[in-house]
């Protein structure tokens, strides 16, 4: 026994020396076993980077979510006597069905989850993504259920308060289950893509070393590496700005179902971008709407942009010495070898000035004037303007567009707009040359890169000359152009008039090409634009808007859909920023009506020409013995007083009067006449000046205000236009 006994001893005192002089027990270090057990660390989460207004307001941001989890291991109630205090799952099928009114699963798919409880290796489950990014709302409506064995684990997630808000632009972030099984936030589209490096913080750690029961041992200390949040993006989106684009765009696609829009708004002192939107799009926050294009189409899509080209075209004229408002050509087509373009309306307005042409959207203007010029002096200022080149803006994947300098059939196609391809941020960059008197400015959309560990700016925007591709005084005058074209009772831009702010700019129709070397036709087929500047006397804002294929209802014409988008996001963007109406537009409500009767019509006529007002008189001459509007009736520059005077009536020419006008002329003239139709009038049965006798009823027709401009021979004011033929 002495012998046995005493040979266990030397074996484990043997043991025990060499456990003390290596320090290992079957291979593995004690002392790290040791600190294993003892050490304890938390991960500090850091948050991802913020990306911000122009006025710090958070488009995207991390928000503290939840997700759910149920204990399935009865181990985890050892030692607990009360069975309503029980941390696992007791009740499988009651769990089930009330965690099926509050998740996006069935009833059967929980229960599933849940009767994995009969393997005794598996302690809990998750819920997928349906158990994921839950809101502190619906963490307390679940936890009101007292369901044993639901639990939550705190988690962060990307947010995206506005909605859909420059989606494409801004893009989305979501979690990715990495190699060591831990989840990242990462950015799949956009700027949240992009700058995914930038964005994404790095985690810290809180070290410690505790006892059995977590609790920090004595003569030790907590160990903290603090997390490092990601970097701040601020832009350069006006938040407010961006709203009004976004609401318009939401109603023109609920009105037309365009298969897309496109609008930027920007700054052409500057370069920045104050709102970009596109259609289709879709919200970053459920992904609702998402589908295949990720594109960004202000940058990374191509058009081919109509007659919003002919902008260029002129000022490239202008620089050439070559523009002459006021010399005259022959309308409706002009043939070049081959090839013969047509206006959109093919039998033209016979011979008429330059100015004209332009304010009719003439193609065969830019013809004779690209003719004046020379071709290859017009490409050349084309590529001052920035076109066949990437703009630099500070976004991901731009496209350069394509100038077709092929030969000369291919740069008289491009002088109004088809041939050659642009993207709308180049449009855009363009227009800032003319509406910043020559200085064209780089387009860019990010104000300020911070770290907001050290407040410290590491990347800073700044405005950006890009060259002066044309004269002040070549800008001055295209701009005077461009507001006629909305001014003009000849402008095909009338529609786009606004209420408070003279507007210059400039219509598109433009051929879509059908991918077999032809285009599509019909008015649903084609891509409507307008490139639009206020105050048309100094710009401050510049709008673009495009608008494919809307489906059209009959009697409409595409700057409908368009204005709809164009005219309450350029109002009320420049009253967002506080600038001054114009005066002219101010003085329109201050005219008031004053009693004309007794006065002699030659007076009464001057004066209310001089306002601006067309008088309309009914007789020969004389004094006024009547008038409609009545006195102290207030009318705006270019409304319609009828004057009541001796002598014998005679018809005017009716063409856009209202019918309320044509009744009282009809009233204070005593002449018979009958209206067909509504809206405003169109034609008259009897001539303008002749005196209708024997009592003949003189019929005037009347339609509706967006079938004025469209007839079989003119669809529209820029209805169709024929790149080659």
């Amino acid at each position: 026994m002495f012998c046995v006994y005493g040979g266990l001893f030397f074996l484990l005192f043997g043991r025990f020396l060499y456990i003390q002089v290596t320090g290992e027990v079957e291979g593995r270090p004690l002392a790290a076993m040791a600190q294993a057990k003892y050490e304890r660390e938390n991960v500090l989460s850091a948050d991802r980077g913020r990306i911000l207004d122009r006025d710090g307001q958070p488009i995207a941001e991390d928000t503290l979510s939840y997700n759910l989890v149920a204990i399935l291991s009865k181990k985890a109630s050892d030692g607990v006597k009360d069975k309503t205090k029980m941390r696992h799952v007791t009740d499988r099928e009651k769990t089930a069905k009330a965690l099926s009114e509050h998740i996006d699963l069935s009833y059967e798919e929980i229960l599933e989850l849940l009767n994995r409880q009969d393997n005794p290796d598996v302690y809990q489950v998750e819920f997928g993504s349906a158990g994921r990014n839950l809101s502190h709302e619906k963490m307390n409506q679940i936890k009101a259920l007292h369901l044993p064995g639901i639990q939550f684990v705190k988690d962060k997630k990307r947010f995206y308060p506005n909605g859909m808000f420059a989606s494409h632009l801004i893009g989305f972030a979501q979690k990715e289950t990495q190699k060591d099984g831990t989840t990242k936030t990462v950015g799949q589209m956009g700027l949240e893509k992009t700058f995914d490096e930038i964005l994404t913080g790095e985690n810290g750690k809180m070290e410690y070393e505790s006892d059995t029961w977590g609790f920090l041992l004595p003569g030790t200390e907590e160990k903290v590496t603090p997390a490092v949040d990601g970097s701040d993006i601020r832009l350069t989106l006006d938040k407010t700005i961006q709203n009004f684009v976004e609401d318009a765009m939401n109603r023109v696609q609920k009105e037309y179902s365009p298969e897309r829009m496109s609008v930027i708004v920007a700054d052409p002192k500057t370069g920045e971008i104050l709102a970009m939107s596109q259609r289709p799009s879709f919200n970053p926050e459920t992904k609702e709407g998402l589908s295949s294009n990720w594109l960004n189409e202000a940058v990374q899509y191509t058009i081919e942009p109509g007659s919003t080209m002919k902008v260029f075209t002129l000022a490239s004229a202008i620089e050439e010495g070559v523009w002459a408002p006021n010399d005259h050509f022959k309308s409706g087509s002009y043939t070049m070898h081959d090839t013969t373009i047509y206006d959109h309306k093919r039998a033209g307005w016979g011979y008429i000035s330059f100015l004209e042409g332009f304010q009719r959207s003439s193609n065969v203007s830019m013809a004779y004037l690209l003719e004046r010029m020379k071709d290859e002096a017009f490409i050349g200022h084309l590529r001052d303007f920035g076109f066949g080149e990437k703009t630099g803006i500070d976004l991901p994947g731009e496209a350069a567009g394509v100038l077709n300098d092929v030969g000369p059939v291919e740069r008289l196609t491009t002088s109004y707009g088809q041939g050659s391809t642009v993207t709308p941020i180049q449009m855009v960059q363009a227009a800032t040359a003319i509406a910043n008197g020559g200085t064209m400015m780089k387009p860019y959309v990010i104000e300020e890169i911070r770290d907001p560990n050290t407040d410290k700016v590491l990347r800073k925007g700044e405005p950006e000359e890009k060259g002066k591709p044309i004269s002040a005084e070549t800008a001055k005058t295209v701009l005077d152009v461009m507001e006629s074209v909305v001014t003009s009772e000849k402008g095909t831009g009338k529609i786009f008039d606004l209420e408070d702010y003279s507007v210059a700019g400039k219509t598109a129709t433009a051929q879509i090409p059908n991918g077999k070397g032809g285009w599509l036709h019909g008015t649903n087929n084609l891509l409507y634009g307008f490139l639009g500047m206020a105050p048309a006397d100094d710009p401050q804002l510049i709008v673009y808007v495009n608008v494919h294929r809307p489906k059209l209802p009959p009697g409409e014409y595409g700057a409908i859909p368009v204005s709809k988008i164009f005219k309450p996001v350029m109002e009320n963007s420049l009253k967002h920023l506080n600038i001054r109406p114009d005066e002219e537009k101010e003085a329109k409500e201050q005219i008031t009506l004053s009693d004309f009767e007794g006065t002699a019509a030659d007076t009464v006529i001057k004066d209310l020409e001089a306002k601006g007002i067309k008088p309309v008189v009914t007789g020969g001459g004389g004094e006024v013995t009547g008038q409609f509007p009545q006195s102290g009736t207030s009318i705006l520059p270019g409304g319609l007083v009828i004057l009541k005077t001796e002598g014998e009536s005679v018809l005017p020419d009716f063409t856009g009067w209202s019918k309320r006008s044509v009744l009282a002329f009809a009233s204070l003239s005593g002449l018979t006449i009958e209206v067909h139709g509504e809206g405003f009038a169109a034609s008259q049965s009897a001539s303008p000046g002749s005196s209708p006798g024997g009592g003949a009823p003189t019929v005037v027709k009347f339609e509706k205000p967006d079938r004025l401009h469209a007839t079989p021979e003119e669809p529209s004011d820029e209805e169709e236009e024929y790149p080659l033929d």
